[in-house]
């Protein structure tokens, strides 16, 4: 399956990760290219209708939002995990760029 990013911000946030969380990163991305929607805990999990998060644990705990379409994957969201609860403000970031997506 193809990984798609949103925006190029995204590759660059994954980049400037510690390298041992970014070897995860990469790790987890090569995951979801070869399972796709199949990839379930503890590495991915359906948090919304479309909306689908890698989750990356370690010294940094990062989340890494994506959505299928087309039959891509489209990572359209991640930030570092500071918070037991997933922050509705990353959600609603993730599903606007999933409307914007979508209506292309």
């Amino acid at each position: 399956m193809d990984i798609l990013f949103f925006n190029l911000r995204i590759e660059k946030f994954l980049l400037s990760l510690e390298k041992s969380t970014q070897s995860k990163v990469g790790k987890q991305i090569k995951m979801l290219q070869e399972f796709g929607n199949i990839l379930g805990m503890p590495y991915s999990k359906q948090i919304g209708r479309r909306l689908y998060e890698l989750r990356i644990r370690g010294n940094q705990e990062v989340r890494i939002l994506y959505t299928f379409y087309s039959n891509r994957a489209y990572i359209v969201h991640a930030f570092v995990k500071k918070t037991q609860k997933t922050p509705a403000k990353e959600i609603w970031l993730a599903l606007e760029r999933i409307k914007l997506l979508t209506s292309i």
